[in-house]
């Protein structure tokens, strides 16, 4: 029978639990791992998983089908994603692969792998596809033990970080596996913990655990409104994305909390290369020039930002989503628990949280605009794109992920999504003006180039 094409995303695997990701395609698509890491000369994989409903029945299958490979596999049961990696490093095994939906609604869960040390994306994930359908996997009867990764991963973030007063935070983890962890590390760090939603809950009953969505920060800019608490952490399903507000209930957005993760890093490692993504504020060149950095734009996708960052060097790189990457005093990986911990290192060190974040270069910007589209077109229809469109008067236009046009005085984004069928669309400006304008220069290449199509701006 073959595989569901869809559920082998770009930087992961997903799909709906019981009809396009069930028991026995886990288990098959966990002995193509078992196979590849062995092909490595890798023996051993440890295994994770979030706090969804399902977690538990396909993690045990995926273990199931990488030992049927003759591989053997390390448990380390309910954990964030970032443990899993950490555990990868940790164990010695480096390689991993978390059972997670990531932000995806109840109903789904998913696979993020890790072989011989690489986070498998794009062709790696389509070859395992190719690997199940020929049958070309390994066969044998692997080992499986469990271990407890939690007081390692806890104690070496404690290890690292120096809050220089006591802050008070509160955090969100809209009942996401974070919610298990997060409390007890920043109370170890030293912070007073305000909780919301910290009891894991694969219904996710008070609001999806995604920080990128404001109406999921709601309950916490309440909290900050009504408490002494001077910040907000919130963190994702699986814990690898942060999500900050202010005291004053502003939302400070990725691309912004990168500038201070930024200039904290360059202090220590002046000309060290900073990665961000297409999405990403154009404030970020600048700041990171300022600071002794060298900026480097690349495609969004956490695999695709990890690949990068071996490539080049880099010791640190963010993503408009919220995953940050630190390789100083780190292991290169996203890790949203340990983002919040380095943030609130920096914070502390000055009285005033809200002053620091309130002095972040900001502009206009608009969110993350979505058009949906039928499943197959989103790259097709952006390929189209940037063959016809003309953007006169643009100063630059960046093509190494959809198309990002830059101005004098702005960007706009369009590119198609890795993970749904949607064009993700984004724009930026000095001033209200500019924004109308580029937004209506990107207005005329969409009805030139796709008649029709319906636009959220």
């Amino acid at each position: 029978m073959p595989l569901p094409a869809d559920i082998f995303k770009a930087y992961d695997i997903r799909g709906v639990v019981g009809k396009t990701l069930t028991g026995s395609i886990v288990r098959d698509i966990g002995q193509a791992l078992g196979s590849l890491a062995r092909k490595h000369g890798r023996e051993t994989l440890v295994v994770g998983r979030d706090g969804r409903l399902s977690g538990a029945e396909l993690a045990g299958a995926l273990a199931d089908g990488i030992r049927s490979s003759g591989a053997s596999v390390i448990d380390i049961g309910m954990v964030t994603t970032p443990m899993c990696y950490f555990a990868a490093q940790y164990l010695g095994t480096q390689c991993c692969v978390m059972v997670t939906g990531s932000h995806n609604p109840p109903d789904y869960n998913g696979l993020k792998m890790v072989i011989a040390g690489t986070t498998l994306a794009e062709a790696q994930i389509q070859g395992l596809k190719t690997r199940i359908e020929c049958g070309d996997v390994d066969h044998g009867a692997g080992q499986i033990r469990s271990a407890d990764v939690v007081p390692a991963y806890i104690d070496r973030i404690v290890g690292d970080i120096r809050i220089s007063r006591p802050m008070k935070v509160a955090i969100d983890c809209g009942n996401g596996v974070a919610g298990a962890f997060s409390p007890d590390l920043f109370r170890r760090l030293g912070c007073s913990v305000t909780e919301l939603f910290c009891e894991v809950d694969g219904h996710f009953p008070n609001h999806h655990p995604d920080p990128s969505q404001p109406k999921n920060l709601e309950d916490l800019v309440r909290c900050l409104a009504t408490t002494d608490n001077e910040l907000g952490l919130a963190f994702d399903g699986d814990g690898d994305r942060l999500g900050v507000v202010a005291k004053d209930g502003s939302i400070i957005y990725p691309d912004r909390q990168l500038m201070l993760f930024a200039a904290d890093m360059l202090s220590r490692n002046p000309g060290a290369t900073v990665i961000y993504d297409v999405k990403s504020t154009r404030n970020l060149k600048p700041w990171i020039e300022r600071h002794g950095g060298l900026p480097l734009l690349w495609k969004t996708g956490h695999s695709l930002i990890k690949a990068k960052m071996k490539e080049t060097g880099a010791l640190l790189a963010g993503e408009m989503s919220g995953h940050t990457f630190f390789a100083e005093r780190w292991y290169g990986f996203d890790d949203g628990l340990y983002a919040g911990a380095r943030l609130l290192e920096i914070l502390s060190k000055d009285a005033d949280a809200s002053e620091v974040l309130r002095a972040l270069p900001d502009s206009l910007s608009t969110p993350e605009l979505n058009v949906a589209v039928a499943e197959a077109s989103a790259h097709a229809m952006i390929a189209h794109l940037a063959q016809c469109a003309s953007f006169p008067g643009a100063a630059d236009i960046i093509r190494i992920d959809g198309l990002r046009v830059e101005y004098s005085d702005g960007f706009g984004l369009a590119r198609a999504s890795n993970t749904t069928p949607v064009i993700v669309l984004r724009f930026e400006a000095n001033d209200a003006g500019a924004l109308a304008r580029i937004q209506g220069e990107f207005r005329r290449v969409f009805n030139e180039s796709l008649p029709g199509q319906a636009l959220p701006f």
